[in-house]
């Protein structure tokens, strides 16, 4: 059975525009799916990234045109100035590590659920009451936030640092064992990968 470790942020419009595509794919090759949150700015910071802000006009203005090019192409509705971001992503994520390890709900429709959230409903991720709503939408007890913070903050930090030693770069980010695939776009190579086909 394949393994599919994703290192992602839900602040991240690409993670939103992935949908769930990576869901799609797991279920059709029959893999499991490891969700890995992380904190971008410091993925970027400790990789040779650079933060959106202090990014060149000339790249914020290409990634402003993708990623509406991106939402047209999958129907997804988006919001290119969401009024809750930038925003702490530290709160969700530790309800998704939480949630992963409670289980019993449907863990990518919460993390896609965070991102629509984000960039879709003008919502603001970082807060209590709207983490818990989403986590009770998709089937997990939205307490299940509030047990296990410092264990979730350790898993946080564990994540960034095994995303650096693994050659993980930016989100999102799929690996298969050394296989790496960054971007929602190469969602489709990961599909083929997985098929034996490439």
């Amino acid at each position: 059975m394949a393994h599919i470790d994703y290192f992602f942020s839900v602040v991240s419009p690409y993670v939103y525009l992935a949908g769930q595509r990576l869901e799609a794919i797991a279920a059709q090759f029959d893999a499991t799916v490891d969700y890995k949150p992380l904190d971008p700015g410091q993925l970027f910071g400790r990789t040779g990234g650079v933060a959106f802000a202090d990014r060149h006009d000339s790249r914020k203005a290409y990634r402003l045109q993708d990623i509406q090019r991106q939402a047209r192409k999958y129907g997804q509705v988006l919001n290119v100035q969401p009024q809750y971001w930038p925003v702490n992503a530290a709160p969700a994520s530790y309800a998704i590590i939480s949630a992963q390890r409670a289980g019993g709900g449907d863990l990518g429709a919460l993390v896609h659920g965070l991102a629509r959230a984000c960039w879709a409903e003008n919502r603001d991720i970082s807060d209590d009451a709207v983490i818990r709503d989403l986590l009770a939408q998709s089937g997990f007890d939205p307490d299940v936030a509030d047990r296990g913070m410092l264990a979730a903050a350790e898993t946080y930090a564990v994540n960034l640092e095994e995303a650096v030693s693994r050659g993980v770069f930016g989100v999102p980010f799929y690996a298969v064992g050394k296989e790496l695939f960054w971007g929602q776009d190469r969602l489709e190579d990961l599909a083929l990968h997985l098929a034996g086909a490439l």
